[in-house]
């Protein structure tokens, strides 16, 4: 789900902005910051582009249907009360 390749591309883009006296550090601040980052991105409960997709691709479909359903249902209520 996640892509390391963002967590250590983002990782690196921090520790490179730290100050020069504190390069020494910057590998292993490095791990610490893309283990938090990790941990910090895992905790928000993201979904992946296709989950989301597959997700927004179901939901259309359940709209199409509902709508079909609401015209089914006033065109019944409509037949209902000619009858009446």
């Amino acid at each position: 789900m996640l892509d390391p390749k963002f967590l250590d591309e983002l990782s690196h883009r921090v520790s490179e902005g730290m100050p020069p006296g504190l390069r020494a550090l910057q590998d292993d601040f490095e791990r610490n910051l893309r283990a938090a980052l990790e941990a910090a991105l895992r905790r928000m409960n993201l979904v992946s582009r296709d989950e989301f997709e597959v997700q927004q691709a179901v939901l259309a479909r359940t709209r199409e249907k509902l709508e079909t359903l609401e015209r089914r249902v006033t065109a019944l209520e409509a037949a209902r009360k000619t009858e009446d």
